[in-house]
């Protein structure tokens, strides 16, 4: 396998035959213990009284915790380390951890928590949105970007008009729910192996919680069965847990949250609130944005400040905004702290801009994709962010160009416009979505990364990296990159567990730039090992000592001559020469000033395009994807057939996101929606009838690891135009401004359509 070529994943075989072990499939060393949290039944409440006797007492049992028992540092959380990881005088949200139960199994750890006597004060608790903003609880100060004169943008402008977008959270529902395995070594050292996307969290949270040096830690992952964000910071409670069981019963310690824990337990995407101001001229170029973002942060920080500022840097989506003012503020309330979701606030965002330009159109009688077009980013003045970074590489003309002579748009408006006239009770709607996404996570220390290569003396090799396999294809990826330096098969390298042991001080598995940062790394670690085994290779060859002999099939070439690359490492071994190198990359030019709005957070942007056709039923709500294009970019792709994946599977969770993901909670703050059967993810018979993906050609970008491009968030919000077409869709069945609350469910769509209806009726009379 080599970069740029078709393959299937690496682990693909494993996953489909079962043989794939994950945090929980592990057995553990002999002697190890199960876990059981006690959650809090609270949204809100002072904890008056604790009473473990009868729980201690139970057959099995080896420790019940509560937060007096952590010996080291009580508090955890990503940047803030606000979150007690047991509770300690009042609980903030339903299932908030409130003691740790130890036992030989795990139903007897569950039975001896509900021994567990805890008497609650209930205090009356902040519950969305609405009600943190009217009691000023937040978890952030305001940010705000903002360029040019709003007032005289507006002033000077043919239309003016306010809207408010809405749209709700998301559970992650990874397949694999929340798993950490943590066993004491000699020395009074800890191994842990956690289904997470950042070991180095976990290694530096654990040993902050025990009270050791982050060098009597190592954290490994095998795998993850999925994670979009929700393992970033959210994995770091379970495993502390689990190490505090080990601390104290000196004993090996798993904890697995069953699925409906997990939901109840964890963070979702947040949901955010939108309200905004805009101004256009009379051909529909935007003029001025006056946009407000609050998001629902649950009870503490986590991530949800650089979620919000993601959020802030993609209001402006595709499209060049004159004049500008974004501010954003996290709320504080009593739920499960929310947390990262691929796109990480951008699609939330975007929602804003989509909302304006949807409404614009329909006011100036202009086609949704034509308002779209008019207002990409373009040549100077029109290429900077309200941020003031440069839109460098644009390819979003020439997408559209592409994109819409093969995905017939022109013809298929008509087409979509005379079935409408037709039909009585089934609309169509036909939109397009644009995407430019910012690649780089916007706390700059984070834009680093390291690799380990090792080359034995038999021409094998084992790769080390620092980023995470959640079945996203990353390993698949710096195979690629490895095999292609070596010039080898896949069959001669071996991709290790991630390990702290191995890699240092990684960043997270996140933020799409996995194969970017790690990717460099490797590049760079194999050629430090190439550096020193070429002049070996020239001696063998009979070539100049400054030649640069070709690595290719295994073997080594210079003119004629060649050898194997298993001789070639077995003489570099001969004559002492080290096969082992580190690689190590930091992504540069990365800057933002969080107090002025201004600065350059993002090495690149990455683009796409999707034209989306939907069908509507007026009688039931429900809706049908007829057909989807879509055209990405990604850059010189790595492995076009793992990229391929990411931009389908993006869609469709964005889809789910947007129609039928629909978390419930009621006035106690208890999530009524915690499992399959009343929580709705997209399933084969959602996936869009006719699904045309291909990935933009001759399209490399500057100084990427062979000219790749990200692609695990970027697709996602292609699905806002699953909205965009629902949105036209509804507009058909009358004459009103749509009003669609998200996600659009059969029941907010026919609630729309009634609208439209009533609107209908009304004009009639």
């Amino acid at each position: 396998m080599t970069v740029g070529k078709p393959a299937p994943h690496e682990s693909g075989a494993l996953h489909v035959t079962g043989a794939a072990r994950y945090v929980a499939d592990l057995p553990g060393p002999a002697g190890t213990l199960a876990a059981w949290v006690l959650g809090s039944p609270h949204a809100h409440a002072r904890i008056a009284h604790v009473d473990a006797t009868d729980a201690r007492a139970m057959p099995g049992v080896h420790a019940v915790l509560f937060a007096g028992d952590i010996p080291g540092r009580g508090g955890i959380g990503p940047i803030s380390h606000d979150e007690a990881l047991l509770a300690e005088g009042t609980v903030n949200c339903v299932g908030q951890a409130v003691a740790l139960v130890v036992a030989d199994t795990e139903a007897q750890a569950r039975e001896a928590a509900q021994r567990v006597v805890v008497h609650y004060t209930p205090l009356a608790p902040v519950l969305g949105i609405d009600a943190a903003i009217e009691d000023e609880t937040f978890l952030s100060a305001l940010h705000t970007i903002a360029r040019g004169d709003l007032d005289e943008a507006f002033a000077g402008a043919h239309l003016v008009f306010m809207g408010e977008v809405r749209c709700g959270g998301q559970e992650h529902f990874y397949l694999e729910s929340q798993a950490a395995l943590v066993a004491p070594e000699e020395g009074g050292g800890w191994r842990v192996w956690s289904s997470t996307q950042h070991p180095t969290e976990i290694q530096r949270e654990v040993a902050a919680v025990l009270g050791v040096g982050a060098h009597q830690v190592s954290c490994t992952v095998p795998r993850l069965g999925g994670g979009f964000g929700g393992k970033e910071s959210q994995a770091t409670n379970w495993a502390a847990l689990a190490a505090l069981g080990a601390w104290h019963t000196k004993r090996p310690v798993k904890l697995w949250l069953h699925r409906d824990d997990d939901m109840a337990m964890t963070g979702k995407r947040h949901p955010f609130l939108g309200r905004y101001r805009a101004a256009f001229d009379a051909q529909g170029h935007i003029l001025a944005l006056d946009a407000q973002l609050w998001s629902d942060g649950g009870w503490v920080a986590d991530l949800s400040e650089p979620v919000m500022d993601r959020a802030l840097f993609h209001v402006d989506n595709a499209y060049h905004l004159p004049a500008v003012r974004l501010r954003g503020r996290v709320c504080r309330t009593n739920t499960p702290s929310n947390t990262a979701f691929r796109g990480f606030g951008g699609p939330q965002g975007m929602l804003v801009v989509e909302h304006a330009l949807d409404a614009a159109s329909r006011e100036l009688g202009l086609d949704p994709a034509e308002i779209r077009v008019r207002n990409f980013y373009g040549a100077a003045p029109r290429d900077r962010t309200p941020y003031g970074q440069q839109v460098t590489h644009n390819r979003l003309a020439r997408m559209w160009s592409e994109l819409s002579e093969t995905s017939d748009y022109a013809a298929r408006v008509t087409e979509v416009e005379a079935f409408n006239q037709t039909s009585t009770h089934r609309k169509r709607g036909l939109a397009l979505q644009p995407v430019k996404f910012g690649i780089s996570f916007t706390k700059s220390l984070l834009n680093q990364a390291g690799a380990l290569v090792h080359v034995y003396s038999d021409g094998t090799i084992q790769l080390n990296h620092g980023g995470t396999e959640m079945g996203q294809g990353l390993h698949t990826k710096m195979l690629a990159v490895c095999a292609t330096a070596f010039g080898l098969s896949l069959s001669a390298i071996r991709q290790m567990d991630t390990s702290t042991e191995k890699v240092p001080n990684t960043s997270p598995t996140a933020a799409s730039a996995g194969a970017d940062l790690n990717g460099q790394a490797v590049a760079a670690a194999c050629a430090t090992l190439l550096s020193r085994m070429q002049p070996v290779a020239a001696e063998l060859l009979g070539a100049p000592a400054d030649a640069a002999p070709r690595f290719e099939g295994g073997c080594v070439h210079h003119g004629d001559q060649s050898i194997t690359f298993q001789e070639l490492a077995t003489a570099c071994w001969v004559r002492r020469i080290s096969l082992s190198a580190t690689g190590y990359y930091a992504t540069p030019g990365i800057a933002y000033d969080h107090a002025t709005g201004r600065g350059t957070p993002f090495k690149y942007f990455a683009y796409g395009m999707a034209v989306v056709e939907a069908e509507l039923c007026g009688l039931t709500g429900e809706h049908r994807l007829r057909r989807v294009d879509i055209l990405h970019d990604v850059g010189a792709s790595l492995v076009p057939t793992i990229d391929l994946g990411q931009v389908e599977g993006a869609f469709v969770q964005g889809m789910g996101w947007l129609t039928c993901e629909e978390l419930v909670w009621d006035d106690h703050g208890r999530l009524r929606t915690p499992g399959p059967s009343t929580y709705k993810i997209p399933a084969a018979g959602d996936v869009p009838r006719e699904f045309r993906v291909a990935l933009l050609q001759r399209a490399p970008q500057d100084d990427v690891i062979h000219g790749s491009k990200a692609v695990g968030e970027p697709p996602f919000m292609l699905a806002l135009g699953v909205v965009g077409a629902l949105r036209q869709a509804v507009a058909a069945f009358g004459p009103r401004a749509v009003s669609l609350s998200l996600p659009a469910t059969p029941e907010a769509l026919l609630r729309a359509i009634e609208d439209q209806r009533a609107g209908g009726r009304e004009a009639a009379k």
